[in-house]
Order: C-alpha cells, then sequence, then structure tokens
C-alpha cells in the first residue's frame, strides 16, 4: 500500500492522494442500494496529463479506478467502488471551460465543469445547454451527458446523448482518443481551433463512432478529459403552461402530438407526487402540495427567442389550444402551488437543498428505463403495484415521463421515497426496488443504462449485447482497471 501512495504522490502531489478515515468512509457509500466498499485512496488530478499517467499506473500496478466528476450526494451506485483496493479518480478539479464558440453554439469543457457553473458562464452570452430536470448545483454537465440523462427539451433531442457531440477519452489502454471530428485533426484543440474546426460532429473518425463507447459506460470504458456540448439560443421570452388530466392515458395523445408537432420547448410528463417533490422546499410543503396539485400535469414551456420572440409566443400559444381542444383538455396558466417562477427554477435551475430526491421522506430509490407511447400507463401501474404491495402508498411514488429523440421514445422514472430511519422501510427497499424492476422488464421497459442490480437483469437476457460489451471492453481497457464490477464486466 505504501509502494502505490508513492506512485500516486509522484503523478497528482501529496496534496492531491487522500486517505483519511472520514474521506473514504464518505466515498465507500452513496445514496443508492450499493453494498458499501471503502476505496484504498482518493486522487485528484489536475489536467489530462496526470489523468493519462495515472491510468499508465493503474495498469502497471492492477489498481481498479472508479472516475467521479461530480459533486454528492450520489444516487446510482456507479461512484462506490465494485473491487477492493479501488482508487477514486475525483475529476471535479478539473473544471474548465475551454471555449464558448457562439457562432457555431458550440462549448468545450472539462469533466468537472457543474450546472451552476456552466449556466454562469453562458448567462451573459444569449445561450443555453438542453438541461436534465432539476440537477444538483453540483452535478457534472459532461457526466450527466455520458450517463445518457434524458433532457427537458424533446425537439432539441436528436439522439439520447444529445448535446453530447465529441470528447477527449483516455481510454483503459492509457492511449487517448479524440472523438467525432475531433478525431481528423491534430490531438490538440488549440490547433484545431486555428484550423477552423469546431468539434461540431459527434460520428468518427472514420466509419466509427467511438463516442458511443463512453455513453453509458459508467466510466469503465475511458475517463473522458474533454467534451464538446452543443448550445442553443436562449430565449428572451419564456412561459409554461399546464394541462392537467385525471388519468395517464387521458393526456398520452396530447404529449404525443406536442412532440410529433416540434411544438414548445420543454414537454414533461409529472403526477402531484413527483411535481410536489420538485417544487416544495419541505417535507410538510411536498405533503401539503401533493394533496392540492392535480393527479397528472403535462408541464409546456412556450418560448421565443432572436426575431420577433413575442409573436413566436403569441403563435405557440394559438396552436396550443388547437391541440388541447382537440384532444378534449384545458390548459391552465398556474397549478395551486406551483406558479411560473416554482417551474421555471425545476426546469431551467438547479435543485435547492436538500435535493429533491431526498426532501419528502430523507432517501429515496428510483426505477427508470425507457418505453415506447403506448406501454407507459401499463408499466407506471406496474411499478406503483409493486410499491404498494410493499407497503409504499402508489400515491407518494412520484412519476416523471420525459418525452425523448423528439419523441420517438419515453423516459419513465418512478421515484419511491422512503425513510432511512425506519429500518424495517429501509430493509426492504432492494427487495421493493428488485421486484419492481423485474416486474417492468416483463412488461416490456428497456432499462438502458443499468446500475447496480439491473446490469444482471438486463444483460442475463441479451446474450449478445454482454459478448460485444466485453469484446470492446478487452480493447480499450484490457486490464479491466476502469470501475471494474459494472455492467457486465
Amino acid at each position: 500500500m505504501g509502494s502505490k501512495k508513492e506512485g500516486l504522490i509522484q503523478i497528482v502531489g501529496a496534496e492531491n492522494v487522500l486517505d483519511d478515515p472520514g474521506t473514504l468512509e464518505a466515498w465507500s457509500k452513496d445514496q443508492s442500494l450499493a453494498a458499501p466498499l471503502s476505496p484504498w485512496f482518493v486522487v485528484r488530478p489536475k489536467d489530462a496529463v496526470q489523468v493519462q499517467a495515472l491510468v499508465v499506473w493503474a495498469n502497471e500496478t492492477g489498481t481498479p479506478l472508479v472516475p467521479v466528476s461530480s459533486g454528492g450526494p450520489h444516487f446510482l451506485g456507479d461512484t462506490v467502488p465494485s473491487a477492493p483496493e479501488a482508487v477514486i479518480v475525483d475529476l471535479s478539479g478539473m473544471n474548465a471551460i475551454l471555449r464558448i464558440d457562439p457562432r457555431n453554439r458550440m462549448a468545450v469543457i472539462e469533466p468537472g465543469v457543474t450546472y451552476a457553473q456552466f449556466d454562469a458562464a453562458l448567462a451573459g452570452k444569449g445561450l443555453r445547454i438542453a438541461r436534465p430536470l432539476a440537477p444538483r448545483a453540483n452535478k457534472s454537465v459532461v457526466a450527466s451527458l455520458l450517463e445518457r440523462t434524458p433532457t427537458v427539451i424533446p425537439r432539441l433531442n436528436y439522439n439520447l446523448p444529445e448535446p453530447l457531440r465529441t470528447c477527449g477519452v483516455v481510454w483503459g489502454t492509457g492511449e487517448v482518443a479524440f472523438t467525432g471530428e475531433a478525431g481528423y485533426g491534430p490531438k490538440s484543440l488549440e490547433d484545431q481551433w486555428k484550423r477552423g474546426g469546431a468539434q461540431v460532429d459527434p460520428k468518427g473518425p472514420g466509419a466509427t463512432d467511438l463516442m458511443r463507447l463512453v455513453t453509458g459506460a459508467q466510466g469503465s470504458m475511458g475517463i473522458v478529459i474533454w467534451a464538446s456540448v452543443r448550445l442553443d439560443v436562449a430565449p428572451t421570452v419564456h412561459e409554461y403552461t399546464f394541462v392537467p388530466g385525471q388519468t395517464l392515458e387521458e393526456l398520452t395523445g396530447f404529449w404525443q402530438r406536442l412532440t410529433r408537432t416540434r411544438l414548445g420547448d420543454e414537454v414533461a410528463v409529472l403526477n402531484a407526487a413527483q411535481l410536489a417533490q420538485l417544487v416544495g422546499k419541505d417535507a410538510a410543503e411536498v405533503e401539503a402540495l401533493r394533496q392540492e396539485l392535480p393527479p397528472w400535469v403535462v408541464v409546456v414551456g412556450l418560448a421565443g427567442a432572436a426575431l420577433f420572440p413575442e409573436e413566436r409566443l403569441a403563435v405557440q400559444r394559438k396552436d396550443l389550444d388547437a391541440i388541447v381542444q382537440a384532444c378534449g383538455l384545458k390548459r391552465v396558466p398556474a397549478l395551486p402551488g406551483a406558479g411560473q417562477a416554482d417551474v421555471a427554477s425545476v426546469f431551467e435551475g438547479c435543485s435547492g437543498e436538500p435535493h429533491w430526491k431526498i426532501r419528502y421522506r430523507g432517501a429515496s430509490q428510483q426505477v427508470f428505463f425507457l418505453s415506447t407511447l403506448e406501454k407507459v400507463s401499463f408499466l407506471v401501474a406496474t411499478v406503483q403495484a409493486a410499491a404498494e404491495a410493499a407497503g409504499i402508498p402508489s400515491a407518494e411514488v412520484g412519476v416523471y415521463v420525459q418525452p425523448q429523440h423528439q419523441g420517438v421514445v419515453q423516459h419513465v422514472e418512478l421515484t419511491l421515497p422512503y425513510d432511512p430511519a425506519n429500518r424495517k422501510q429501509a430493509s426492504r427497499m432492494k427487495a421493493v426496488i428488485a421486484g419492481a424492476s423485474q416486474d417492468a422488464i416483463q412488461g416490456g421497459a428497456y432499462f438502458s443504462r443499468p446500475y447496480g442490480d439491473w446490469a444482471d437483469m438486463v444483460y442475463a437476457r441479451d446474450a449478445d449485447a454482454r459478448h460485444l460489451l466485453r469484446l470492446a471492453k478487452g480493447i480499450v481497457d484490457p486490464k479491466n482497471v476502469l470501475n471494474p464490477g459494472k455492467l457486465c464486466f
């Protein structure tokens, strides 16, 4: 252990190698149900050169590395070591915004850049990035996009990793690669910029699509040292409107027509419990809102930017009213306890503290997957029934449906809140989540981001995918040093 520590100190400096009990304990677990396991060290590299040196060192010493770029709390188990004697590679200090290119609406950022930091940098430039629903302020933009966290503007979601475009990667071998358009030029961003490159096209180099290898990989293929992301023009006028319903089924046709016609910006479907958890500031307020809000609501953001923004907004309102009327529904400008400012903070800002996922009962677990539109209601009812059977009232289960890929697919997410101090309730959550997930898979849910125990459920059913992923892993990380134990590795 001493020689390993000396090797790490030579790479990142003594002040960036942490092994005190408090730090190791904090990194040994998260909010998920993953089994706790303490790492040996936490290291904080400051640049790509040190990251590459760490990966080379890991290959020489056979040491597992767990790359992490977001601040806590973590919820998915991917940052908890699955192999003993691991080293956490904390990339949060690599937080430079390397370039903002208004002409091409692109930015190049390091993995430690957070949503709060990036929002502040874009605020004065009339630009924005498509973002997930109420991310925590210290959430890494790059990590969020690499893990294909759904974004809230379906018409800008051209594919699931969007707005991620190209990236620089240190593979598990220690080799550095640039993906997409960036892979055609010199391995220097500055040289590419001098030649007019903007790192826009994610495909390539050549016939490959290397960026796909690192998306959804939980840091098990390579460590991303920079990424280019697509930006959009920030609206100058922006308002939210709401279409409530008593059941999810009565709203399905409405949000399908919205996404099919690319009407509006933000389009999301929430039940009362989910919206209350997002908007309520404490447990009492969440409970009161849950009782007051309509059972289901489609939130629609209307926006105008650049030329004639008010006129754009007026046209969208007119088109929206026509669809609402055709579907036999009504739209309202506000909901009880959830006005324009409340909803804007959820869709355009970061979550307050405590994070909305733990605000109601102190802890929660999520079940999320992709589905085609016609299966959404059935799958939601399936997971709710599993929760109800385990003693979790379905009325308290938050439901969030987010159209993705311009409405081609639906991200379905259910939040099951519980009291971590209640030993009986906490001890049964693992079985509840496992049972609900198995039922959802049997019903046709696609777990495209298989964290923790979901990995066994998913890859046990798809031997071909498992085989191909292991082949790819063997090429880019033959010694299995990057986050071993995750996915099917």
